[in-house]
């Protein structure tokens, strides 16, 4: 647990260094360190740093978990600021005879030994542990980090170079393109020529699915899981943080069954008989682990939320709400003087553990979906909030070792009709634990400690409508600078307004027009009126082309995104995607090898909800098209409503249609949503008839009006 900084061809470097090392100082209290190309700078107080009038500097704030090494670290031509831990470095260090002191020496000594910034780091597929570090060597510098991504690293590039663990260290009215570095990539930046060439890595595999037995499979993973904590495990006292739900009962479980000592730490909102403290309570008393708990009245918790909100930069409201739980395990954690704690980050990715889950279409395609993305949606989180409390988060789970073997573990494995993380439940009946904990039900840990329900209480008490509206009091400037895939239907639509709303800014719209009607990635009636509700939404709309043939028309889609990505500085994408993997797989490699984050926050999304939700919210939308039994000429070019979905639903039960059109049942055209400053009137279409059971709606002439004026 470190920060890490640097200002490279940046005037005033040095003052911008030391702005960050004081942001960022509670990521590391016992030592600050500050270098030029030659010469550094080190001290346990800030004010006592020697500046460098340079404009080429490197930062950091040190948390010494093994020996006190100051760092920026100078090692034969190179230098190196790092925020590590890796876990095997004593056996490498061995391995190759290199003398280190702690982790952080031995990185630099290895780089310098393998030479791995010359072998795109490959060197590296030998450490185990996190990691995010920046390597400067004659005139270029190495930005990297773990492949999880458990160790953040954020960069700009709008003027020279500037990178630091956490966005809030770098000044966003002077560097106004930040991003967060994509685990899959490794930044070179040329302090010469002023230039960042970007190097991809691989990721993991699906492939080959394994063949034992699950009992095979569920020994084999106790195991690995062993090997993971003791690996993990530090010189010192030590807490985990415990829900009392089966990722965490088994982690205390196996530290107790291997000897090794630590505390449970429990936290729940005060009075409302927090589900976690009741079954936190009943574990520890029956296997005797030592526990603590703490609870927070409803004051306490806003007083914290006024903290956490602004050190997330987010007002996401399952963000904030695991965020409020982490941090208030932290505050007791810190009371006892601990500096490390485990937790069981990653486990519902990799062993489906959530409720979406259950509607997936291809289970282990979504486990390695949620694995490649964890670091967009978990691991940032509980850094700071962490970091924030000068505490260290260990995350067995996301072991490399065990990732790569869990990830080829058969689907009916993993989850079936009645339950999911089948392959964990059948390690913890392994190992010993009792029947009614194996069994018990996840409840996400916002709600098993009652925290969401606190921040809904706050909510009604403040006067908001939603819990959005209040989050968003305490960090108004929007989170991320997102493009849309837009397909001018319902499901595009509703997810650009669903991150809108988490306070997400929209900058632009990115629709791709196929000549190929039967497009296996595109959605192509009406696709022409897209720039009509893009004017409706007043949000820049990019218009790409394409034949669509199949996959030859990827490249098409990704030459329109890496044009929007540049032109706005885009951070992400949002897809409308439901349930195609198809198309979603698609997208996440097109995005991933351009260094964008993805948002499909509709993906296995209840249908049924879905529609019914659209229309609450005061979506218009029409069919444009439809091509299903059951379906005719009579459902399209006309307004969809409640009663329309309910036909959809028995349509569903007795045709076996999908009630929101993932089976290209039905294309939509949205014609009003919230979002939307004027509506869309349809002033003449036509409706073509393909078939008993396939239409479609031509429109040939549209316009916006108010939307006090409008009517079909």
């Amino acid at each position: 647990m470190c920060g890490i900084i640097g200002f490279f061809n940046i005037k005033d470097a040095a003052m911008h260094t030391l702005k960050a090392i004081k942001i960022l100082k509670n990521r590391g209290k016992d030592g600050f360190g500050i270098c030029n190309k030659t010469h550094a700078s080190y001290s346990t107080s800030i004010d006592a740093l020697k500046p460098f009038n340079e404009t080429c500097i490197f930062g950091h704030t040190l948390h010494a978990m093994v020996n006190y090494v100051p760092q920026p670290i100078f090692y034969k031509e190179a230098k190196i600021v790092a925020n590590c831990e890796i876990y095997n470095w004593k056996e490498l260090d061995n391995k190759y005879n290199l003398n280190a002191k702690n982790d952080a020496d031995f990185l630099i000594k290895f780089i310098h030994y393998t030479q791995a910034y010359k072998k795109n780091f490959e060197p590296f597929n030998e450490i185990v542990g996190v990691y995010a570090f920046a390597y400067w060597v004659d005139s270029n510098v190495y930005l990297v980090r773990d492949i999880i991504g458990v160790k953040p690293i954020w960069y700009s590039t709008t003027q020279g170079f500037a990178f630091a663990s956490e966005k809030k260290a770098l000044n966003e009215k002077i560097f106004l393109d930040i991003r967060e570095l994509n685990p899959r990539e490794i930044i070179c930046y040329n302090i010469n020529l002023d230039k960042i060439y970007i190097k991809t890595r691989d990721f993991f595999s699906i492939e080959p699915e394994l063949k034992e037995s699950i009992n095979a499979i569920s020994k084999e993973l106790e195991l690995l899981l062993k090997n993971a904590i003791k690996l993990r495990i530090p010189n010192e006292p030590f807490g985990i943080l415990f829900s009392g739900g089966l990722d965490s009962t088994i982690l205390a479980y196996l530290c107790m069954k291997m000897g090794i000592e630590f505390t449970c730490y429990t936290v729940g909102l005060k009075g409302t008989n927090a589900p976690d403290i009741i079954h936190a309570k009943k574990q520890a008393k029956l296997y005797g682990f030592p526990i603590k708990i703490k609870e927070i009245d409803l004051d306490e918790v806003e007083k914290q939320l006024k903290i956490i909100v602004p050190i997330l930069e987010d007002a996401t409201v399952p963000k904030v709400g695991v965020a409020i739980m982490l941090h208030v395990a932290c505050l007791k954690v810190k009371e006892d003087g601990i500096r490390v704690i485990l937790t069981g980050t990653g486990a519902d990715e990799i062993f489906a553990g959530y409720d979406r889950h259950k509607r997936s279409s291809n289970i282990k395609k979504d486990c390695y979906s949620d694995v490649l993305q964890i670091y967009e949606k978990n691991t940032y989180r509980d850094d700071v909030i962490s970091m924030y409390n000068n505490i260290e988060i260990r995350v067995p789970y996301l072991d490399t070792n065990l990732i790569n073997y869990s990830l080829k573990i058969p689907s009916n494995y993993l989850i079936d009709e009645s339950q999911n993380k089948i392959i964990l439940r059948k390690v913890g009946e392994n190992i010993g634990l009792l029947k009614e904990f194996t069994e018990r039900k996840k409840q996400a840990a916002q709600y098993g400690s009652r925290f969401d329900k606190a921040i809904t209480k706050l909510t009604k008490r403040q006067g908001f409508k939603t819990k959005t509206e209040y989050l968003k009091t305490f960090y108004k400037t929007p989170t991320l600078k997102l493009g849309v895939l837009f397909s001018s239907g319902k499901d595009s639509n509703y997810a650009m307004y669903i991150m809108k709303n988490q306070n997400h800014s929209i900058e632009c719209l990115i629709t791709i027009e196929s000549h190929n009607p039967h497009s296996y990635m595109l959605h192509t009636p009406n696709i022409n009126l897209a720039s009509l509700q893009a004017e409706a939404l007043d949000i820049p709309l990019i218009i790409g082309t394409t034949q669509g043939e199949k996959e030859i028309e990827l490249l098409d889609i990704k030459n329109a995104i890496a044009k929007a990505k540049a032109q706005f500085n885009l951070e992400g994408i949002v897809t409308g995607a439901i349930h195609s993997n198809y198309q979603r797989e698609r997208i996440e490699k097109i995005c991933d090898e351009l260094g964008l984050k993805v948002f499909s926050p509709l993906w296995n999304m209840n249908q049924y909800k879905e529609m019914k939700e659209l229309l609450s919210l005061g979506f218009e939308f029409i069919f444009s098209s439809i091509a299903a039994d059951g379906l005719n000429s009579s459902w399209v070019g006309r307004i969809i409503e409640n009663e329309d979905v309910e036909k959809l639903l028995k349509l569903e039960l007795t045709k076996g249609i999908n009630i929101a059109g993932e089976g290209g049942e039905f294309e939509s055209f949205v014609l009003d949503m919230p979002m939307y400053k004027k509506k869309i009137e349809i002033i003449d279409f036509e409706i073509v008839e393909k078939g008993e059971c396939e239409a479609e709606c031509i429109i040939k002439n549209a316009k916006l009006v108010e939307k006090n004026k409008t009517s079909l």
